[in-house]
């Protein structure tokens, strides 16, 4: 694979670093408003755009767990005080986190494990066509009445950006792997409710055995701060 750094969007300009990791199909734009607010606590806010997402490109010859984990160790300064992951964006926390080594990490929502949608790559792509295919502003609205219009347009505009190939690969890449972080150094996982990725008591046992603190956002949808920035700055009491 070709190693290309990522492109990045700051916020701030603080003695303390915060890293923020977007979600599969997303991109940076999803942090306006979470990073500004960490940025008037201080922090630098670095918030890079995954391979394949936003302005980042996909890299040539496909992308593994491990090739977005590098790229964004590449791109970041190491030892952060502050790093948070979210969906897809928390796995590719989970798998650099022993070389990012930040003082606290904070998973939100991540999924325990990843789905391809079917079987080879191009029912992989195929799938992933269709979860583009739903950003609309239409469907958005339909199927996210909390989400605020900004947020909708800022979805449906990094779902035409997307490359779904690169994402295809790397969701192969970790097919049926156990994928649930651990408290490599000091870990909050903060979860939608209902939660898909983490559904149950017996999940947060799971996880809370693995060392990690569990909050749950109660009534959050998966992207737990849209519509609810002063909730989710109030989850993250303690952490930021």
């Amino acid at each position: 694979m070709e190693k290309k750094i990522l492109y990045t969007r700051e916020w701030g300009s603080g003695d303390r670093v915060a890293v923020l990791i977007h979600g599969m199909i997303t991109d940076s734009t999803s942090w306006h408003e979470v990073g500004p607010a960490l940025a008037e606590k201080g922090y630098r806010v670095i918030a890079p755009d995954l391979p394949g997402h936003g302005r980042s490109p996909a890299p040539d010859g496909g992308l593994t767990l491990g090739d977005a984990a590098e790229l964004l160790l590449r791109t970041v300064p190491a030892e952060p005080e502050l790093a948070i992951g979210h969906s897809l964006g928390g796995v590719v926390l989970a798998a650099a986190v022993e070389r990012l080594r930040p003082a606290r990490a904070v998973y939100v929502d991540p999924p325990q494990r990843l789905d391809d949608g079917g079987h080879g790559l191009e029912s992989a792509i195929a799938y992933l066509e269709k979860r583009r295919a739903s950003r609309t502003p239409e469907t958005l609205r339909r199927d996210r009445p909390s989400w605020p219009e900004r947020d909708a347009l800022n979805e449906v505009e990094a779902a035409l950006r997307w490359d779904t190939t690169s994402t295809a690969t790397l969701l192969a890449s970790a097919v049926g792997r156990d994928l649930a972080p651990v408290a490599v150094v000091p870990s909050l996982l903060i979860r939608a409710d209902p939660s898909e990725y983490v559904p149950d008591d017996a999940a947060v046992d799971r996880l809370t055995r693995a060392g990690l603190t569990v909050r749950t956002m109660a009534g959050a949808g998966h992207t737990v701060w849209y519509g609810r920035l002063p909730d989710f700055l109030s989850a993250l009491d303690g952490w930021i």
